[in-house]
């Protein structure tokens, strides 16, 4: 009777003793069969179901205390965060919960660390979100927290790793944990990182995100890597239900000054002209992409490229912002306030103007650390940011956001709009969000297309 071996080999797993089986390739190098790893549990129910002997070296699993959230600890759920650990459950223990930002992803993840009571890793996107995790889980589970990330890397049976170092680690550490926890789901579909979901046996899986679908459909990926959605509930139904704040958008204008204006005009009208030259059709992000994807072999795409950037600088950083700006922060010089930009230059000139603290990519982990607390606080009542607030970091206080720029991605405009959702002591307030626009600019495409985002919350 043939028996089947399999052993765990940087990032797949290699089968012997069977010519032909689902979802194994034969390795030329080897005669062997060789499939992904994330085809471990179904390639064993195959087994079992066909009645093949086999011998299963696969999984190093990392032996776990039980993982039971301190007793000293009162674990509480809305009716929405139970119904989506209840869905999870139900669809096999994999699956991906899609609620907007401070809903209560994270609670939801460590009571199903507690259901599966087995080892556990958790991706995320920033060093920042390690560290929150971190910290959060080690005010949950009494057992050592690992890392990997920064330069750390220590595996624990509940352990915590960016992106960027889970892809690196993936074929080493792949075989040793039953539950894979993808935060800020969305970053898993790029080409490089979905390679950690197929090298990970782990037979439980749940991803977490705000914002599942990816402009450039890779999202479709999604239910091959983690599971299909399993629960999906919109910012408008939670607001209603009084879980996150109402919240009410304002949209500036501002004109450019004479200057700016001049400056903007030439520059997007060459960017016109050398895209009828090359014959590049903009409408969508096709277009764009193919002329960044020339441009490092083509002079008019160069200049093409160029003359675009030169043209969104100015709009984005007009400096009728700034004065608009003043005038904001006058009005509301009470209110926790978060600005946005999309570039560090103006995240400069706005905390050198108004002597507000900053975050950027930068920024050490201590300068992040005083920032968010002095922000948190009654330190400070304004901080200004680029990128990366923009999702995951806890700020519960926030009570005003201001886009003085930022792309036309609903993502983003989602993910910035989070920052300010979670309760009020006030049940009453509203949180706003107002965005700064150049007008007679490219600008107001760009607002356009974040707008779409609230047909979708």
């Amino acid at each position: 009777m043939l028996k089947v071996f399999l052993k765990y080999d940087k990032g797949s797993i290699i089968l012997s003793g069977l010519g032909q089986i689902p979802y194994t390739v034969p390795d030329p190098r080897t005669n062997q069969l060789r499939a992904q790893a994330l085809y471990h549990s179904n390639i064993i129910s195959y087994l079992q179901q066909s009645g093949i002997e086999y011998e299963d070296d696969v999984n190093d699993i990392i032996p776990t205390p039980q993982l039971n959230v301190s007793s000293n600890i009162k674990l509480s759920f809305r009716t929405y965060q139970k119904q989506a650990i209840k869905n999870w459950l139900g669809a096999g223990k994999k699956g991906c919960i899609v609620l907007p930002t401070g809903s209560g992803k994270t609670i939801i993840a460590v009571k199903i660390i507690e259901i599966i009571n087995s080892s556990s890793i958790i991706i995320v996107p920033t060093i920042d979100l390690m560290n929150q995790w971190t910290s959060i889980l080690n005010k949950y589970f009494k057992v050592m927290i690992g890392n990997i990330g920064g330069g750390i890397f220590n595996v624990s049976g509940i352990t915590v790793s960016t992106y960027d170092s889970a892809y690196l680690k993936a074929p080493y550490i792949g075989n040793k944990f039953d539950l894979i926890i993808f935060d800020e789901l969305h970053h898993l579909a790029a080409p490089g990182y979905k390679t950690i979901a197929e090298q990970f046996t782990s037979k439980y899986r749940l991803g977490l995100t705000a914002t599942y679908e990816r402009e450039d459909n890779l999202h479709i990926e999604f239910p091959k890597l983690v599971g299909g959605i399993v629960f999906s509930s919109q910012l408008n139904e939670l607001t209603r239900a009084k879980y996150l704040a109402s919240f009410e958008l304002e949209r500036i204008y501002v004109k450019l000054s004479e200057e700016e204006k001049k400056q903007y005009e030439k520059n997007y009208c060459l960017y016109r002209i050398l895209l009828k030259k090359l014959g590049i059709n903009l409408r969508g992000p096709v277009g764009l992409k193919k002329l960044i994807m020339i441009s490092g072999k083509n002079k008019y795409a160069r200049e093409a490229l160029l003359a675009r950037n030169n043209a969104l600088d100015i709009a984005l950083n007009s400096k009728s912002k700034i004065e608009e700006l003043t005038k904001i922060l006058n009005e509301n010089q009470w209110l926790k306030t978060i600005i946005f930009t999309q570039h560090n230059k103006l995240v400069y000139t706005i905390s050198n103007k108004f002597l507000i603290p900053y975050i950027t990519y930068k920024s050490s982990k201590q300068e992040r650390h005083d920032v968010l607390n002095g922000f948190k606080g009654d330190r400070y009542n304004v901080i200004v940011t680029s990128k990366v607030l923009d999702e995951g970091v806890d700020i519960p206080d926030a009570e005003l956001g201001i886009i003085v720029s930022g792309t036309g991605s609903k993502r983003e405009f989602i993910q910035r709009l989070g920052r300010l959702l979670r309760t009020k002591p006030d049940s009453n307030k509203r949180a706003r969000l107002i965005e700064l626009i150049s007008s007679e600019t490219q600008e107001i495409n760009m607002s356009a297309r974040r707008k779409q985002a609230l047909r979708s919350i």
